[in-house]
């Protein structure tokens, strides 16, 4: 028997390998995670949801799969996917930053714990998973029988700041893994396989996958019930764009060296029309009427609410931004098609391939928001409104503030759009300045959260936004970016380039 198929007829239940020896590290550790969404929040417990023995007991190293349930203080519930090595103590030097600690007793009394991804070793073993489709527990690996898999390619990690992680093999493939996990198909698979099905070649269509099956709790997720949760997305494996062109980068490029943008936004406005309007036929679509005009008024103002609480400097601009939300609301809808899209859309999230086409990437949408949000049908124009807060970001990275590039930049962006479409974005001015306000809104948050040196760079919008009528000019910019610095997107991520 290969050791493929030995690892496969054997797992571990949470019984056989529990989390006690592997808590204090794992609670010392995780919080220290860029995925982790619990940061400034006292972890109350650690719950062991599902585990896996990838390999065979007593092999070096080892590979083990956890579905972690993490509670907090202020009531929050998460669930997280590790793959943690194991190895007899010390690590050798390469593996040492990837080091969670050492068990002192337990299955593992004597062990190195370590984040298994940064082994290449186990890197690997978690592609051949996915070249040879089959459940091992409740983790079941599935895969697009017609798209080759190279077998053995080099694996690396995706380095920077991620709300996930990634694994890059060879030159060809690249494999996102999901760490906040939910019951219910991902968007990240979802859609880029609606897409394909729609014949959409913006969007690469995934070569494989796993998932979790599990029992479901008395709520519905994952928690020991006799009821069958909805499957958890685990990874998805797609092909890698080589000599892609992040598009994020490569605005700021073109801005330092004084470059015109306006056709790279024009195309890129095509593109996204291209991706919208082949989701709207491969899925339902629904039309705003009254109620749901009213439901994204007010989740709008409900989180306007709590920003303002965190950001003292919202306040003077509240009863303004306010009433762009309370605006949409007396539109009644009118009937604006909603259907199902990106969702966190913006430079970063787009490739420029070699032959000078766009392809949109990462269709997670904010991962800060519950996945039945993210998988909700909404206007089209959300994803607009994320690309023209983009531009203006890229412009406000520029010393000096660069207002006519951002302008010409969401022009051509909404008349490559309209193109496409035949609808102009900027015809329903009701439901795009709401949208603009409420990203406005998150980007001051989470620059306030995370970066408060460039909290600058949403509140100048926040001050436009917040005036009862579009003004004709911009706002001055109120502070320079820190020397010698670029501003960084509001959802840093290094360039992934899944296409082939």
């Amino acid at each position: 028997m290969s050791e493929a198929a030995s690892a496969r007829s054997r797992h571990s239940s949470p019984a056989a390998v529990p989390l006690g020896p592997l808590e204090p590290m794992l609670r010392a550790w995780l919080p220290r995670q860029r995925w982790f969404a619990g940061k400034g929040r006292a972890i109350t417990r650690l719950r062991l949801v599902s585990a896996v023995e990838l390999l065979p007991p007593g092999s070096t190293p080892g590979l083990l799969h956890l579905l972690v349930g993490v509670d907090c203080a202020d009531g929050t519930a998460d669930c997280y996917q590790l793959l943690l090595g194991v190895r007899p103590a010390p690590l050798p030097p390469g593996l040492a930053p990837a080091l969670i600690g050492r068990a002192e007793h337990g299955p593992y009394a004597g062990h190195a714990v370590y984040e298994g991804l940064g082994d290449p070793r186990l890197a690997a073993l978690l592609l051949e998973r996915l070249r040879a489709p089959g459940s091992h527990g409740p983790l079941r690996f599935d895969r697009d029988p017609d798209a080759p898999i190279p077998a053995d390619p080099a694996p690396r990690p995706l380095s920077g700041e991620q709300t996930n992680s990634s694994l890059i093999y060879g030159d060809s493939h690249i494999l996102k893994v999901f760490r906040r996990v939910w019951p219910g198909t991902n968007p990240d698979l979802e859609l880029p396989r609606a897409l394909a099905s729609a014949g959409c070649t913006r969007v690469p269509a995934p070569v494989a996958w796993y998932e979790a099956e599990l029992p479901a709790g008395p709520s519905g997720g994952p928690g020991g019930g006799r009821r069958t949760a909805e499957p958890l997305t685990l990874g998805v494996l797609q092909p890698y764009l080589r000599g892609s062109e992040d598009g994020w980068q490569l605005a700021l490029r073109r801005l330092a060296a004084g470059a015109d943008f306006t056709a790279e936004a024009h195309a890129l406005g095509r593109a996204t029309a291209e991706v919208h309007s082949a989701l709207a036929s491969a899925l339902p679509t629904v039309a705003l009427g009254p109620a749901q005009a009213a439901r994204l008024a007010a989740g709008m103002t409900a989180r306007l609410a709590a920003t303002v609480r965190e950001v003292p400097a919202l306040q003077p601009f509240e009863a303004g931004l306010r009433g762009a939300f309370d605006a949409l609301a007396a539109s009644r809808g009118t009937g604006v098609p909603a259907q199902r899209i990106h969702g966190d859309l913006h430079l970063g999230q787009t490739l420029r391939t070699a032959d000078g086409s766009w392809a949109l990437i990462d269709f997670e949408g904010e991962p800060a928001r519950p996945l039945a949000d993210r998988r909700r049908p909404e206007p089209a124009v959300r994803d607009i409104a994320g690309m023209l807060r983009s531009f203006d970001y890229a412009a406000r990275s520029h010393r000096p503030f660069a207002p006519a590039w951002a302008d010409a930049c969401r022009a051509a962006f909404c008349e490559g759009y309209a193109r496409t479409t035949g609808r102009d974005p900027r015809e329903d001015p009701v439901l795009l300045r709401a949208y603009e306000t409420d990203k406005a809104v998150y980007e001051a948050r989470y620059e306030s959260r995370h970066r408060p040196d460039w909290l600058h760079v949403p509140m100048a919008a926040i001050r436009r936004l917040a005036e009862r009528e579009r003004p004709a000019r911009r706002m001055p910019h109120p502070s320079p970016p820190p020397p010698g610095s670029a501003a960084p997107h509001p959802h840093p991520k290094p360039p992934r380039r899944p296409l082939a």
